[in-house]
C-alpha cells in the first residue's frame, strides 16, 4: 500500500493491478498490469505489483513479483524504470515488500511466492530466499539468505534497526536485525497465535514515528510498543496482509483479504 497526491495506491498481485481510491470515489484501475505483462500463469504465480513505497520525490517504488525486480513509476508521466532485478548475475525470486530509508537505500524482502512451485520452481535461480539493500550508485547488499519465507520489512524511526517478518508455517516469526553489526534475533515468536488458529501469518508492517509497531500476525494487524509489548489486535476473521499509514497520520489503511478498511486514529498519533 501507498500514499500520496490526495489519493491511496494498493496492489492486487494475482490480479496483476494497482488500485487507487479517493475519498468519495471508487476504487479505479492504476496501474495494469501492474507487473509483468504476458507472464506464464503455470510458471508464475502471481504476476503483478506486491509491496508499493513513495521516494524522497515522490516516485512510487514498486516490489514488482512477477517481473522479478525493484521499479520506479513516475506518477505523472507513468513512466517505469527498473532500478535493480539481479545479485551477483541471477534473477531475484519475487520481490514482496520494500521499506525507503532517508538516505533513499530501498531495503526488500525476496521470498520464492510470486513463482509456481515455489523454491521448488525451475524458474528460481537464487539458492535462498534473501533480504537485501539496494543503494543507489552503490548495488545491492545481501542482508541475510538463512529465512525460509521473508516478507514484511520495515525500519525502526532511528533507523538503527530492521524488522523482517517471516511467513513460514512451521516457524512464523517477526525477526529484528541491528543494522551496524547485522546482528539478527527474534523480535516476535508468532507460533502460539498460528496454534490457536489466527487466520494469515505474518505479512506487512508499518513503524509510527514514535516506535508503535502495527504488525500483520495471525489473526489480523497487532499493534505493539518497541519491545514487544501487544497493546491491542485488529481482527475482521480473515487475514490482514498489509497497512499504510494516511492523511497526515490520522488514518491507518488495511488490506484485508478482499477489502481494503479505514480506521481513524487517535488524534497525536502520528505515522
Amino acid at each position: 500500500m501507498g500514499g500520496g497526491r490526495g489519493y491511496l495506491l494498493f496492489s492486487d498481485p494475482p490480479a496483476n493491478i494497482v488500485r487507487q481510491w479517493r475519498s468519495g470515489g471508487p476504487a479505479t484501475p492504476f496501474l495494469d498490469p501492474s507487473g509483468a505483462s504476458g507472464s506464464d500463469p503455470t510458471r508464475v504465480r502471481e504476476p503483478g505489483a506486491n509491496g508499493l513505497a513513495l521516494d524522497r520525490e515522490g516516485g512510487l517504488l514498486i516490489a514488482n513479483s512477477g517481473g522479478r525486480s525493484i521499479d520506479r513509476v513516475d506518477l505523472v508521466t507513468r513512466r517505469r524504470t527498473v532500478l535493480v532485478d539481479r545479485y551477483r548475475g541471477r534473477r531475484f525470486n519475487s520481490p514482496n515488500d520494500l521499506h525507503v530509508a532517508r538516505s533513499g537505500a530501498i531495503y526488500f524482502t525476496d521470498p520464492p511466492y510470486g513463482l509456481v512451485g515455489g523454491d521448488a520452481s525451475p524458474d528460481k535461480e537464487m539458492a535462498y530466499n534473501g533480504v537485501y539493500r539496494w543503494t543507489p550508485g552503490g548495488g545491492v547488499d545481501l542482508l541475510d539468505d538463512s529465512l525460509t519465507r521473508p516478507n514484511g520489512i520495515a525500519l525502526s524511526p532511528d533507523e538503527t534497526r530492521l524488522y523482517v517478518s517471516v511467513s513460514d508455517e512451521a516457524a512464523p516469526r517477526i525477526m529484528v536485525y541491528d543494522l551496524e553489526s547485522r546482528t539478527p534475533d527474534l523480535w516476535l515468536d508468532l507460533k502460539p497465535m498460528h496454534a490457536r488458529g489466527g487466520a494469515g501469518l505474518p505479512d506487512g508492517m508499518k513503524v509510527a514515528r514514535d516506535g508503535t509497531m502495527v504488525c500483520s500476525v495471525p489473526g489480523g494487524m497487532m499493534i505493539l510498543t518497541p519491545e514487544a509489548e501487544p497493546l491491542g489486535l485488529i481482527s475482521t476473521g480473515a487475514p490482514i496482509a498489509n497497512c499504510a499509514f494516511g492523511e497526515q497520520g490520522r488514518v491507518l489503511y488495511l488490506t484485508a483479504n478482499d477489502r481494503v478498511l479505514r480506521l481513524p486514529l487517535r488524534a497525536g498519533w502520528q505515522g
